[in-house]
């Protein structure tokens, strides 16, 4: 009797023993390789964490992109200089388009000045500067860009946590499996990781729904992220205000010229 208990228990231990082995064998990987063998083990870990059908559908049908690793490796233009990658980026056609697109919308932007506390000219900076005021949201499958990123090795944590956000959005109808956006599952005109969506999505329009695809949602949820993350209202416009936005700080100083600039400051 105790023999047979002892047998027991070693043998589910050996079995547990290897079912970790195997998925922490499963839990990253620097190829495509490992990709559809990892896939059924993280949805079963999603599963049991409360990710329903439609996202653990979602989930399974994700590809390996090798487009958005290719990305990922390969961002070179954060080494340059700042003038250097102002023009790069086309930042005086966006200040000249930003004041235009802030004179249409006037209405709008004092209105989410208003209710956040941010003014118009860091939101049509970063407006402009992700999209191009929305003319290039991305066309990479955003739920296979993340799933990528996550099985990844390089940043499989963080991106573990936006694949999370990503499949509790598809769950809430809020993404689907088709939506599209840039290389690393950034969304909408604005470009929002799916935690950030989570965190910080806010109705623009007032259709009781957060869509990044539109504008006054985008932006508003840009405000209500600047906000959240210590936005210095009625101060000067400072790289440093921008950090939370991107950790690069050629970006943070870009955008806050920009925004500046776009101001009239």
């Amino acid at each position: 009797m105790v023999w047979t208990w002892l047998k027991t228990i070693a043998v589910a231990t050996v079995a547990a023993l290897f079912a970790a082995g195997h998925s922490q064998a499963a839990r990253c990987g620097n190829t495509g390789a490992g990709f559809e063998a990892w896939k059924p083990v993280f949805a079963a870990e999603a599963r049991a964490n409360g990710i329903g059908a439609r996202g653990i559908s979602a989930l399974l049908g994700t590809s390996y992109s090798n487009g958005t690793i290719a990305v990922d490796r390969n961002q070179r233009f954060f080494h340059l200089s700042l003038s250097a990658f102002m023009a790069k980026r086309g930042a005086d056609a966006i200040i000249a388009q930003g004041r235009r697109m802030k004179a249409a919308n006037a209405a709008m932007f004092a209105a989410l000045e208003r209710r956040f506390g941010v003014p118009a000219g860091p939101l049509v900076a970063i407006w402009g500067m992700e999209t191009g005021f929305g003319s290039n949201t991305g066309r990479q499958n955003t739920i296979s860009a993340v799933a990528t990123l996550a099985y990844d090795c390089r940043r499989s944590e963080y991106f573990t946590d936006q694949l999370y956000a990503a499949l509790k959005l598809i769950d809430r109808g809020v993404l689907t499996a088709a939506t599209t956006g840039a290389m690393h599952g950034e969304v909408g005109q604005t470009q929002f990781l799916p935690k950030n969506i989570l965190l910080y999505g806010a109705d623009g329009d007032g259709d009781g729904k957060v869509n990044m695809n539109s504008r006054a949602d985008a932006l508003a949820s840009t405000a209500n992220f600047l906000k959240g993350n210590g936005w210095p209202a009625g101060e000067p416009y400072r790289a440093s205000s921008f950090a939370s936005w991107n950790a690069a700080m050629i970006y943070q100083q870009a955008l806050a010229i920009i925004g500046q600039k776009i101001d009239g400051e």
